[in-house]
């Protein structure tokens, strides 16, 4: 069937002078423009030209700016910016949401950073003494509650005006009358785009996890006794709930926001505007915080592994099959419930998934990065053959797209799918390959995407990821079998290629130190984030 699109041309921050017309296609006749692996028309979603080499940008769809990777440079998405503003009682995971929403923002170019007003709070009282701050009838505290609001939205709009395109102000906002300061504020006074997430929750051994797991671990309660702690936060949570207005369709009309009861068990969705509010509401209904295990690992080492060739769909090398047999027989040990077993189409990850016995699934979505014209080729021969692209790649990796092959960014919007549904599932096995690991890795650390193209996913181990409060303990578990290395560092000087990647300098056939051995392997950076631990272990043979 034949559809119609609005394409709208024109500045990026004028809406209403856009120009429209219509255009009148088929699906795949080239005459409706084709969405890449980065963009999708019909959302809004950024389009990318095909050259590899920097151009300037031009005005896209839906007023958006798209252009060819430009060196430190991602996809600009958002048209007004956005504020997405908590709303609920104390322990009802509205941080957890907060940090979440920002994590999976950022990792999709969206420029996203979290305020939060208990944090100003903090930094604007003396060490914290009882619950008798928050009672609603301390005019004083209450004084200082809403100084710390305003401070909060002044950096919110001072954020946004230094190139944030999206803030997540977290706080209680529990009132009507805080909720329109906020409205009045973001919306009339600032013109951005304003959008609540309320956090319901009634269920009391989610608000009990919560409270043991995070708030009484809170700098209030420093060096405070657990069972006070955990007193003296009960009482915090009835003097909100005193004053607590829950958000209203009729009194509130005009506002746009969602309701999420019970960590996902049913939403409420209320006048949501646009493809990023869409997109959120999208992801927050994919969420969960039931208790699960991701394990990541690559395919077991390959014959183009071994000739330092990128990409192809090459058999497993010896030392790969007998990874496959320790993986499955790892797997057994762990004696894991309810697992299932994603690989990509590719031979590799199938093969080191033959001996796990457990529901598998293929996804081409986790295919390893298309390196076009490159595929199948040493880092040696694309530096001789195509230097200037060798050479780009190492200004800007992660933008950087291969002739007739996609970039990192087009593997990230490639992945969102994979992630939403790693977000519903419960204990998920992932056999895939060094990019696409690198970039889900990066999800769950919280990582730049400068960072991203150079985060280590060494062959012959299992990437452990246990999520927690407000982010993800992360564990590499050693699997004893011999693995070339694959990882090439980022240059000093772009376009320099290391010895060990060059033929016939024996670092990649067993003579030089890029075999791991049982404790060599050291995880990088292990302070991911606040919340986030990486540990290295070394299976057992």
């Amino acid at each position: 069937m034949p559809y119609k699109l609005k394409i709208w041309t024109g500045s990026s921050g004028d809406n209403k002078n856009k120009k429209n017309s219509n255009i009148i296609g088929k699906h795949n006749n080239g005459h409706c423009p084709t969405p890449t692996a980065r963009g999708d028309d019909i959302i809004g979603r950024n389009f990318q030209l095909p050259s590899s080499s920097p151009s300037s940008s031009s005005s896209g769809v839906l007023g958006r700016r798209f252009s060819t990777a430009i060196a430190g440079e991602r996809a600009n998405y958002v048209n007004t910016p956005h504020i997405i503003c908590m709303v609920g009682l104390p322990a009802r995971g509205k941080t957890y949401i907060a940090k979440k929403l920002s994590r999976y923002l950022n990792w999709i170019g969206i420029n996203t950073k979290v305020f939060n007003v208990g944090e100003y709070r903090r930094q604007a009282t003396s060490a914290y003494k009882n619950h008798d701050f928050f009672r609603g009838d301390n005019k004083s505290a209450l004084a200082i509650r809403t100084k710390c609001a305003q401070e909060a939205l002044d950096d919110v709009s001072q954020w946004i005006d230094n190139g944030g395109e999206v803030a997540v102000f977290d706080a209680t906002n529990t009132t009507r009358d805080r909720r329109k300061f906020i409205y009045d504020w973001i919306v009339k006074k600032m013109g951005y785009k304003l959008f609540f997430v309320e956090s319901i929750c009634d269920d009391p051994t989610i608000i009990a996890q919560n409270i043991m797991e995070v708030k009484v671990n809170s700098p209030d309660y420093k060096g405070m006794n657990k069972d006070a702690a955990l007193e003296d936060f009960l009482h915090r949570i009835d003097h909100y709930a005193e004053l607590y207005e829950r958000m209203d369709e009729e009194l509130e009309s005009s506002y746009s926001y969602m309701k999420i009861f019970n960590t996902g068990e049913k939403i409420l969705v209320h006048k949501h505007e646009g493809h990023i509010q869409s997109r959120i509401v999208y992801y927050l209904m994919n969420i969960h915080i039931t208790p699960r295990t991701i394990y990541l690992t690559r395919h077991g080492e390959t014959d183009f592994n071994q000739l330092q060739r990128i990409g192809g769909d090459s058999d497993l090398s010896i030392r790969g099959v007998q990874y496959s047999k320790a993986l499955a027989s790892f797997i057994r040990e762990q004696n894991i419930p309810s697992l299932r077993v994603w690989t990509s189409w590719m031979k590799r990850t199938i093969q080191t998934a033959n001996g796990i016995d457990a529901p598998q699934e293929r996804w081409k979505a986790l295919n390893e990065i298309d390196a076009g014209t490159c595929e199948e080729m040493t880092y040696e021969e694309i530096a001789e053959k195509y230097p200037q692209e060798f050479e780009a790649r190492d200004h800007s990796k992660f933008s950087y797209r291969y002739p007739r092959g996609e970039s990192y960014e087009d593997l990230v919007a490639r992945l969102e799918p994979v992630i939403m549904e790693l977000e519903r599932q419960e204990n998920v096995l992932l056999i895939g390959h060094q990019a696409v690991l690198r970039c889900l890795l990066a999800y769950f650390m919280d990582k730049p995407s400068d960072e991203l193209p150079y985060l280590q996913v060494p062959l012959h181990t299992v990437i452990k990821l246990t999520p927690v409060a407000y982010g993800c303990r992360v564990e590499f578990i050693k699997i004893p079998i011999e693995a070339v290395d694959t990882h090439r560092a980022k240059p000093m000087v772009p376009g320099f290629l290391d010895e060990k990647f060059k033929v016939g300098s024996g670092s990649l056939n067993g003579e030089g130190e890029s075999y791991f051995k049982e404790s060599v392997y050291e995880a990088p950076e292990l302070n991911y984030n606040e919340a986030s631990h990486a540990t290295v272990v070394t299976a057992k043979n």
